[in-house]
């Protein structure tokens, strides 16, 4: 075969493999959104449980799409004023396992090393990008016995604006992170610290959290039953499916409450 025909026969494999690519519409790849864009995304997910969303999900086609694996769970619930619940707006890290140790060492050098892997080999890059409504989205699956997350850091991050945190990892200080009433969805307890055991692989990319893809500038929505992540580019048209299904659940619950002589609650109080 001549070399002219190689090249073609090269050019017509490559336009066979990508042209399924290029012929999907919802294919939409990472973009930054602005303030004002996630404010109004998130006013449309207001009071919205997973349920509703899940439902939403199903009628825009998209069926078991974006539900986490249920081991992913709330570390507290408030069954009062449901303050464990959130929707928020994705910004994603993704931690590796690290491959280097402390060597022995005294106290002393063992904190300058310490000090040294949070500083400048594993610090948290992904803070710069936390804003009003965002949910920090950890992918720590294989990070081990680690507490990427704990009382000190997640409080930082509330203070720049987080509604809530999401990881497939661990997290420690557990019973503090309760009393501080942080909304946090995890795997199990990390009990170590991070340096010698993970690092920062990246930021604001594409992570695998709970058997699912989140993407930064996703939506994010948690309660009871678990955590749900909705594409941006679709987040209008589920929660306008949601905030139907929605209302006709509560007016049904009073319905019963009434029948049943109990008095109502938050959960069927109408918007």
């Amino acid at each position: 075969m001549r070399e002219s025909q190689r090249l073609c026969l090269s050019w017509f494999v490559l336009f066979v493999c990508l042209a399924p690519l290029a012929a999907q519409e919802d294919f939409i790849p990472v973009r930054a959104y602005t303030v004002e864009e996630d404010r109004a995304v998130l006013k449309l997910f207001e009071g919205l449980r997973v349920s509703d969303v899940a439902d939403g999900m199903d009628m825009a086609g998209l069926q078991d799409v974006g539900l986490m694996d249920p081991s992913i769970r709330p570390l507290w619930r408030d069954t009062d004023n449901f303050s464990h619940r959130f929707a928020g707006v994705a910004v994603t890290v993704r931690y590796v396992p690290a491959n280097r140790r402390a060597s022995r060492m005294g106290p002393d050098a063992f904190r300058r090393w310490e000090s040294r892997w949070y500083r400048q080999l594993s610090p948290e890059p992904f803070t710069k990008y936390l804003r009003e409504g965002s949910v920090v989205v950890i992918d720590g699956t294989d990070d081990g016995d680690t507490g990427t997350i704990g009382s000190n850091n997640i409080m930082a991050w509330k203070l720049k604006g987080i509604v809530g945190v999401v990881t497939s990892g661990g997290a420690r200080d557990t019973d503090e992170i309760i009393k501080e009433r942080v909304p946090l969805y995890y795997r199990r307890p990390g009990r170590g610290i991070r340096p010698g055991r993970n690092f920062v692989e990246s930021v604001q990319r594409p992570v695998t959290c709970g058997g699912v893809l989140v993407r930064p500038g996703d939506v994010v929505v948690a309660d009871g039953d678990g955590v749900i992540v909705v594409p941006r580019e679709r987040a209008g048209e589920v929660a306008r499916y949601a905030r139907e299904i929605l209302e006709k659940d509560k007016e049904g619950r009073r319905r019963l409450y009434e029948k049943l002589g109990l008095p109502p609650d938050n959960s069927v109080a109408p918007d």
